[in-house]
C-alpha cells in the first residue's frame, strides 16, 4: 500500500455555501411561457462551489486505488494550497468507489499550483493524477431555509385563464398552500396575486404572453 500512498495531507473544512435570492423573470419583461410553465418566481436558494467531473477517473497504482466516478462534489472547504471536495450526495453526483486493498477514503484534494487531481485516505496520504477532466460549477443545494412561490399557467377557458400558486420550503411542495385563481380578462387584463402583478397581453389555450 505504502508503494502507492504520497505525503501527509492536512485537510479544511472551512467553506460555506452562499444564500440566493431569485426572482423571475425581471421587472417590465415581456415573457411567453406554455402551460404548465412558471410565470413568476420568488424565493431563495442556498448556491454550494462544486466541480463536475465529466468522466471516472482512476488514482493509484493497481493494488490499492480509488476510482472517482462522473458527477459532482461539493467544496468542503480550502487552503492556501489546496481545495477540498466530496461527494455531493443527490442524484447527479459523484462517488468514490476504493479497491479491496485501498484505505478508506477521506475527501478529494486539488492542488491550487499544479492541477493534481487527488484522492485522501483516512490516515490522511493521498494517491494523485493530472489527468482529471474537471470544470467548476455552482450547484444549487437544498437548505432548510429554501423556500419558493410560483405562479404557473394553467390555460385558458373561453374568456377566462386560470393560473396556480405552489409554494416549496426545503424542495417539498407545501399543498396547504396552493391555490388556483381564475381571471377573466373581459374584466380587466391585469392579473394580481400576493404582491405579484402581471399584465396579460395575449392568452390562449397554449401560451400566455404577459409583462
Amino acid at each position: 500500500m505504502f508503494a502507492f500512498l504520497s505525503g501527509c495531507v492536512s485537510t479544511n473544512y472551512n467553506y460555506l455555501p452562499s444564500r440566493v435570492d431569485l426572482s423571475e423573470p425581471p421587472l417590465g419583461s415581456v415573457v411567453t411561457v406554455h402551460v404548465g410553465e412558471s410565470m413568476v418566481r420568488q424565493g431563495r436558494y442556498t448556491e454550494h462551489d462544486a466541480i463536475y467531473l465529466n468522466h471516472d477517473t482512476k488514482v493509484g497504482g493497481a493494488l490499492a486505488s480509488y476510482t472517482i466516478t462522473r458527477g459532482y462534489y461539493l467544496k468542503q472547504g480550502e487552503d492556501g494550497k489546496s481545495e477540498f471536495y466530496l461527494p455531493g450526495g443527490g442524484p447527479d453526483s459523484g462517488r468514490v468507489i476504493k479497491s479491496a486493498l485501498a484505505d478508506p477514503f477521506k475527501i478529494i484534494r486539488l492542488d491550487k499550483k499544479t492541477g493534481k487531481f487527488c484522492g485522501v485516505t483516512v490516515f490522511n496520504l493521498e494517491v494523485c493524477t493530472r489527468k482529471a477532466d474537471y470544470i467548476k460549477k455552482k450547484y444549487p443545494i437544498t437548505a432548510t431555509d429554501s423556500f419558493q412561490q410560483t405562479l404557473i399557467y394553467s390555460g385558458k377557458v373561453g374568456s377566462k385563464i386560470n393560473v396556480g400558486y405552489r409554494e416549496f420550503s426545503s424542495n417539498y411542495a407545501r399543498p396547504a398552500f396552493n391555490n388556483d385563481v381564475e381571471y377573466d380578462l373581459l374584466e380587466s387584463t391585469a392579473v394580481a396575486y400576493k404582491g405579484c402583478r402581471i399584465e396579460v397581453i395575449e392568452a390562449t389555450n397554449e401560451y400566455i404572453k404577459y409583462k
